[in-house]
């Protein structure tokens, strides 16, 4: 199975022998990082219906303006959300829509987890030509 993981603009394809490096899976944990955090995912989803003062964000979730701004901060520094200034006010807006639309869909799916017996992994690992850790 094949999955594609769209960062920036490069395309990964884990599952087809190539191995991934230190630095995409430093970088790609800490998108991942920044996202997990309930009220984070649900500042990106407000975000993405359209751009929000810190005040239209807080009386929308059940959080401080001052928890609000923190959280912000983090999605700022993973370069998910960014701000225009309106006066006095930092107007906030998803920086990258297709990634974090994407993730959020994902996640809505639903999918189940998978379960293998020992047959299925023997069939992977002969067809792979690989080793496994089952005995």
């Amino acid at each position: 199975m094949t999955f594609l993981l769209l960062f920036d603009i490069r395309i990964f394809e884990y599952g087809k022998g190539a191995s991934m490096d230190l630095d995409t899976a430093t970088k790609w944990a800490e998108v991942l990082k920044a996202l997990a955090h309930p009220t984070r995912l649900q500042i990106v989803a407000e975000l993405l219906k359209g751009t929000k003062c810190v005040t239209d964000i807080q009386d929308i979730l059940p959080a401080s303006q001052a928890n609000i701004s923190q959280h912000l901060t983090v999605l700022r520094n993973a370069r998910l959300v960014d701000f225009a200034q309106d006066g006095s006010q930092r107007c906030y807006y998803v920086s990258r829509p297709k990634l974090v639309s994407s993730v959020i869909e994902l996640l809505a799916e639903g999918e189940p987890a998978v379960r293998k017996s020992r047959n299925d992994l023997d069939r992977e690992k002969q067809s792979s030509g690989g080793s496994c850790c089952v005995r």
